[in-house]
């Protein structure tokens, strides 16, 4: 069958392309994939082609699918998994293979399988091992978002203090006091809604940026006031100095720190702002192999201080998301800003850095130009489609929703 996907060639040779794909064997399933939200390290996969830790040598004659983040429908399943599975139901697959054992990676490392692609090929070794996901959903949206959610989780997990004993437990510390620099980007985003909706809750949250307008929205998005019935004192601040941040705590320091944004400056404040037994998670990825930023050992050595990372998520990470979102406790929809087709997908990744806004969400059946959310009320001047568009959101406190993706995909 003909199929569109957007295809990684070498270091900055992407290409839209339509492409044959074969048929699937008995024991793989044909999924329609619906939604792909473009992701940072897409990004940077393009910009290192096969040099990339994903990426396979011989991508220049083997090209891979790109995109990770994505939700689908199935529209075929091979006779071993016709017990399991049926067609129309809404999935989605942890791109990272943790059973492998190398670095083949879904959006990096395949030729039939990846989010910015009209039809993939779910192959058997990752049904086998549970990794094609059913999702109790109506809208595709939300899946595409689980993936970079669960990252998000995954640090939450990960960060490190040690009990009265002195042994390691991890995860954030409970009743702790929490700074998120650099947080009022897409995943900074989730990041404040698991803080004050998770299993374990700080007292405080800090959460940094230099941009106002990402300060301003995301105030609207996260009530001091729903913060406080959480039990959590939240505050949002464009303090970039020790001084201005350890006054939030009354100079005792934070228990946790997670540093958003891949700046050494950044790494060097959170190290300096953290409490006795203190953990610094760097969430942010760097592109430059040799990034570094100074550390104070001292406080390693003396005050138990401890420095975290993850990169991707687990398939436990992955149901963890799933049901906070089932229960309505988090709402992945604050991270997307913007929408596009198909055809937008490579000239909205390869700019990624520039765009501002959020979680950028393509439908890859679709046609269209990168369209901001905030722009419908104006494009609804000339196309009342958008009116419409802008209407539902600005009903949902200008979020997009599973309304406004339902009249999306029946309108455009």
């Amino acid at each position: 069958m003909k199929v569109k996907a957007i295809r990684l060639h070498r270091a900055n040779d992407v290409r839209l392309e339509e492409i044959e794909m074969r048929s699937i064997t008995s024991g793989e399933v044909l999924i329609k994939i619906v939604s792909d939200s473009v992701c940072m390290s897409t990004y940077k996969t393009i910009l290192q082609g096969e040099n990339h830790l994903r990426v396979p040598n011989n991508v220049a004659e083997n090209p891979v699918i790109l995109g990770h983040e994505f939700c689908a429908e199935i529209v075929e399943v091979g006779e071993k998994w016709t017990s399991k599975y049926k067609k129309g139901d809404i999935v989605v697959v942890p791109p990272v293979l943790s059973y492998l054992d190398n670095n083949q990676t879904i959006g990096y490392s395949f030729s039939d399988i990846g989010g910015l692609s009209t039809y993939s090929i779910v192959y058997e070794h990752i049904i086998e091992n549970n990794y094609l996901i059913k999702l109790n959903t109506n809208s595709y949206f939300n899946g595409s978002l689980i993936e970079p959610a669960s990252c998000v989780i995954r640090g939450y997990k990960q960060s490190l203090h040690l009990n009265n004993d002195l042994k390691p437990v991890l995860g954030i510390k409970e009743g702790g006091k929490v700074a998120i620099l650099a947080g009022c980007g897409p995943m900074g985003l989730v990041a404040i809604d698991i803080a004050l909706h998770g299993d374990k809750k700080p007292s405080l949250v800090v959460v940094t940026d230099i941009d106002k307008c990402r300060i301003d929205r995301a105030k609207l998005i996260f009530s001091t006031e729903k913060a406080k019935k959480e039990g959590v004192e939240l505050v949002f601040s464009t303090a970039t100095t020790k001084e201005e941040l350890i006054s939030f705590t009354c100079g005792s320091g934070f228990d946790d720190v997670f540093v958003y944004a891949p700046v050494p400056a950044l790494v060097e404040l959170g190290d300096e702002i953290l409490a006795f037994d203190g953990c610094l998670n760097f969430f942010a990825g760097p592109i430059d192999k040799k990034f570094s930023a100074k550390f104070n050992f001292y406080n390693v050595h003396y005050a138990q201080h401890h420095v975290a990372g993850t990169s991707g998520s687990t398939l436990e990470d992955i149901r963890d998301i799933v049901t906070l979102i089932g229960e309505k406790r988090i709402n992945p929809s604050v991270m997307v800003t913007h929408i596009g087709g198909i055809d937008s997908a490579i000239e909205t990744t390869v700019n990624l850095p520039k765009i501002k806004g959020g979680k950028k969400l393509i439908y890859t059946h679709k046609n269209l130009p990168l369209t901001a959310i905030e722009d419908f009320e104006k494009l609804g001047k000339i196309d009342n489609r958008f009116k419409i568009l802008d209407k539902i959101v600005k009903e949902n406190g200008g979020l997009w929703c599973e309304e406004a993706e339902k009249y999306f995909l029946e309108n455009f």
